[in-house]
């Protein structure tokens, strides 16, 4: 069976958190507003859905551009790094001697280190990508995932505080929204803090305010348009 290390999986929970809390915070607020406006559960789903949908091709979208860019980018670097190898070799082995002689290492085992990494082309140009730029390579399934996930994170998100709007009045089901929007934001809080070793209650009080903060933003313009 094939290992999947943590961290991955971390980033990958991470991506669905950044979608599913831009999702639901922005559509918290316009649903407040909407219901603030009217009290036409047909012009609250509505708007909701329509929202829902833009929002979620938008963040698929940036997702999508941003990953690119980022393989682009190392792609970009990885041929300069080559061109770099052939024309300078002994300026870009000095610095695998740098790399390595400031992660501790001398004498006859820095020398072994640097004769084999230079003499390996493929192995010395991942070496300057990874110790010199920090740069990874991005494989293009994993653009194509991280995109996906944060389209259909982001579409999950916002869905759930319109799910009341379908089979509620608008009073109840706006505070039904907030309910469900509330313990989102809370379970999210928790979550960061303890992936960032931080105060549970501080995060949830964090996530909270944001999230409040928009639905009452949006509730305030909605009222506005409404008088």
């Amino acid at each position: 069976m094939q290992h999947e290390e943590p961290h991955k999986k971390n980033n990958r929970l991470a991506d669905v958190i950044l979608g599913g809390q831009d999702g639901l915070v922005s559509i918290l607020g316009l649903l407040l507003g909407l219901a603030a406006s009217t009290k036409s559960t047909r012009i609250i789903v509505a708007g909701g859905l329509a929202t829902i949908l833009a929002e979620t091709l938008s963040m698929a979208a940036v997702a999508y551009t941003s990953k690119m860019a980022d393989r682009e980018h190392y792609e970009a670097e990885r041929l300069r790094e080559i061109q770099e190898v052939k024309e300078v070799p002994e300026i870009e082995r000095q610095e695998i001697v740098d790399i390595y002689s400031a992660k501790g290492f001398s004498g006859k085992l820095l020398d072994d280190i640097v004769n084999h990494i230079t003499s390996d082309h493929e192995l010395w140009i991942d070496t300057m990508m990874k110790e010199e730029l920090d740069l990874l390579p991005v494989i293009k399934r994993d653009v194509y995932v991280y995109s996906l996930t944060v389209g259909i994170s982001t579409f999950s998100g916002a869905m759930l505080p319109l799910i009341p709007f379908f089979f509620l009045g608008v009073q109840v089901a706006l505070i039904a929204a907030l309910i469900l929007a509330i313990i989102v934001l809370a379970t999210v809080g928790v979550y960061k803090a303890r992936m960032t070793l931080g105060n549970p209650l501080k995060g949830i009080l964090q996530m909270v305010t944001i999230g409040m903060g928009a639905a009452i933003a949006g509730y305030l313009i909605g009222l506005l348009f409404r008088a």
